[in-house]
């Protein structure tokens, strides 16, 4: 019987306590190089858990993502990413940061990057995604009210709510054509690129920001995406880390998870103060 993973008779170098510790991260990093054996590109990863932790990209992900970047100077880098979303100044912050640190990004969505995950989707020069795999509009709003409803019915809000909406709108667009732009629409007329956007940008073409953007919506909105069949011995690889890393943190209560072969950061579900 051939051998699978994980594989190897030999012990682990760390101490017996230590190693059964930290055995999940282990594991983890284990399949982490085998997929950039595979790729020829280094692989990072940010994971939040989606359904219960409420996990948002906030101002504090850049450091982590910095650590993650440092550690892969110079080499191609994939981003393996699963996120609801998050801040927009935060998201502003480490787009500037991939694009930086890694000029050369590519980014797989195994399962959802909605919202502004979608906006971290835009740094790469393409998108790896399979039949689960999903991106989501950017639409930002306010105190859960849509930018677009404000704008478009702007006796029904405050002026200061309409100037902060047209401020928050501009904000995600500016940021939406600056990837794409020099990214993977750089070859691609700025009205077409204006297009994608203002599908994105708005409920004109998607009415929730919930709204599903599989593969083909993806290639229709002109993105670049790298499509992955489900019996892919790559894209298997990716599935099964991807449901190490949601089990692991559902089991260990974490929010989320920073890792690379060499760093791997935790960030703890925050207890409500009546907990």
């Amino acid at each position: 019987m051939p051998e699978s993973f994980p594989r190897s008779k030999d012990l682990p170098p760390q101490s017996p306590l230590f190693w059964v510790t930290h055995k999940d991260r282990y594991l983890r990093q284990l399949l982490l190089k085998d997929i950039q054996e595979e790729t020829g590109r280094a692989l990072i990863v940010y994971f939040t858990e989606c359904e219960t932790s409420g996990a948002q990209i906030d101002t504090g992900d850049d450091v982590f993502f910095s650590e993650l970047l440092t550690a892969c100077a110079g080499q191609p880098v994939d981003l393996l990413l699963e996120t609801n979303g998050g801040m927009t100044d935060a998201a502003e912050k480490i787009c500037a940061l991939l694009r930086h640190a890694a000029p050369d990004l590519r980014v797989i969505v195994p399962r959802r990057a909605k919202s502004n995950g979608t906006v971290f989707a835009l740094c790469g020069s393409a998108i790896l995604m399979g039949v689960e795999s999903e991106l989501g509009p950017i639409d930002p709003s306010i105190n859960g009210v849509p930018v677009e409803f404000v704008l478009n019915q702007p006796t029904a809000f405050g002026p200061l709510d309409v100037a902060f909406a047209a401020a928050a709108r501009n904000q995600t667009r500016k940021l939406a054509r600056d990837m794409l732009s020099t990214g993977m629409m750089s070859e691609r007329t700025p009205a077409e690129i204006e297009e994608t956007i203002g599908k994105l940008a708005t409920r004109d073409h998607y009415h929730s920001h919930g709204s599903v953007i599989d593969i083909r919506e993806a290639v229709s909105l002109g993105l670049n995406v790298i499509e992955h069949q489900p019996d892919n011995d790559l894209w298997r690889k990716i599935w099964l880390l991807r449901t190490m890393f949601h089990y692991d943190c559902r089991q260990n209560g974490y929010a989320k998870l920073f890792e690379s072969v060499s760093v791997s950061t935790a960030v703890a579900v925050q207890k409500s103060a009546n907990a």
